[in-house]
């Protein structure tokens, strides 16, 4: 089973995690900024963070045998601190990296004007950059957050097939699958989504256009939770091949949107094409974005 997990903080993570998910069968991430638990008080702190996911995280996950490429963005909830809000008119120095394969995490955490702004620049960025979007639906108040993440996603210049929307769940995924926006889901210990109610929504809403994630960061989290969905799917009976396409497959045709992601793998193979020795399974790719 090979695994791309879409959506997974490693900057939180050990290097015990990328062991267990080198031999769970991950082979490729992507890490998008987030908000780290302490809020930041300039737009310098961002920056050395984007650095950090642009080089240090790469270099790290290679020597696990493991591909990793980032996201940047304002995350929602500091969009509201107007010490960070600089930080939007620094980020197109940032997405022209290679190593960015979209914009995010962006979107909604309480609903407000100012985060209606950021979203809307980050949106547009994003179009400007030729750039797929991830887009954080709010954990309170989803179904309103949904509508509004919508509105916003139509009023701008990115097409909704450039858009991934996360932390979706049973409330959420029927509008969202009838957006044609791509569908996300983060499976957690406790919140937002198992992996046996992850199942019963293939079941419904089938296995296109849907990318399954650990999410996993400095909370109480999983990387090893796309393996367990992938197990999960194979017990329910689903078939090799459907298990591929969501754990591989579909992120790395979301991604590609981007046309940054190269990765140095067989992508028509259920195999990895390279083994962990200790290396990077990226053939001549940059370690970083810098």
């Amino acid at each position: 089973m090979r695994i791309f997990d879409p959506h997974i903080h490693m900057t939180s993570r050990t290097t015990d995690d990328y062991e267990a998910m080198y031999a769970a069968g991950v082979r490729a991430v992507v890490e998008p900024s987030f908000w780290l638990g302490q809020p930041r008080t300039s737009p310098a702190s961002f920056f050395d963070y984007f650095d950090a996911l642009l080089g240090w995280e790469p270099f790290r996950a290679a020597q696990h045998g493991i591909a990793h490429r980032c996201t940047l963005a304002l995350n929602p909830k500091e969009a509201n601190d107007p010490r960070c809000t600089p930080v939007l008119d620094a980020l197109p120095r940032y997405l022209i990296k290679d190593s960015v394969v979209a914009v995010g995490e962006i979107g909604y955490d309480s609903m407000t004007p100012a985060e209606d702004a950021a979203l809307a620049i980050q949106l547009q960025l994003a179009a400007d950059h030729g750039l797929p979007a991830l887009v954080h639906t709010p954990h309170r108040d989803k179904a309103a957050g949904l509508t509004r993440t919508l509105d916003a996603i139509r009023e701008s210049d990115l097409p909704v097939e450039h858009v991934v929307l996360d932390h979706l769940n049973e409330t959420t995924v029927g509008a969202a699958a009838d957006s044609g926006c791509w569908l996300g889901f983060s499976i957690y210990p406790d919140t937002k989504m198992d992996e046996e109610r992850m199942v019963r929504i293939l079941r419904v809403h089938g296995t296109d256009k849907v990318l399954v994630n650990s999410a996993a960061d400095w909370g109480r989290s999983d990387p090893l939770k796309t393996r367990r969905v992938g197990d999960a799917m194979l017990g329910a009976g689903f078939t090799e091949d459907d298990v591929d396409q969501v754990l591989w497959r579909n992120p790395v045709a979301f991604y590609g949107i981007s046309g940054r992601l190269d990765l140095d793998l067989d992508l028509d193979s259920p195999e990895p094409a390279a083994t962990h020795e200790g290396n990077s399974i990226l053939r001549g790719a940059p370690v970083g974005g810098r």
